[in-house]
């Protein structure tokens, strides 16, 4: 972030009760209702500064969904796999593998849909 009047770096803290490293995000998420949030932004080159507060009204909470959830850590523990492999063979081989899984996983879906409508 800019500063609006020098466009020097600006830093943002959150307070009252929060710690000096907290994001904004962090406090957000962390927030009770009735709860007032405040950043102040400051740039150490001008001495511009500002401070705004968040008045949390109410909090709406959803579950989510476990499978997309647990699908979503799998793939990224994949990719994180992935992305360390460094030799191309060993890369075409996990494709070549995974494709071959996903076939085997739809003709058994088919297979099983044919015999049941048989």
């Amino acid at each position: 972030m800019e500063c609006p009047a020098c466009g020097g770096p600006v830093t943002m803290e959150v307070g009252p009760d929060h710690p000096l490293s907290a994001s904004v995000t962090d406090a957000l998420l962390a927030a009770d209702e009735d709860e007032q949030i405040v950043v102040a932004r400051n740039c150490w080159a001008c001495g511009w500064s500002e401070e705004r507060s968040v008045s949390i009204d109410s909090i709406e909470t959803t579950e989510g969904d476990t499978q997309a959830v647990e699908r979503a850590a799998i793939l990224d523990d994949i990719m994180s796999e992935a992305t360390a492999i460094d030799d191309l063979t060993t890369l075409k081989d996990a494709l070549a593998e995974v494709r071959r899984q996903r076939r085997l996983t739809t003709d058994g879906a088919d297979s099983t849909d044919n015999v049941d409508s048989g």
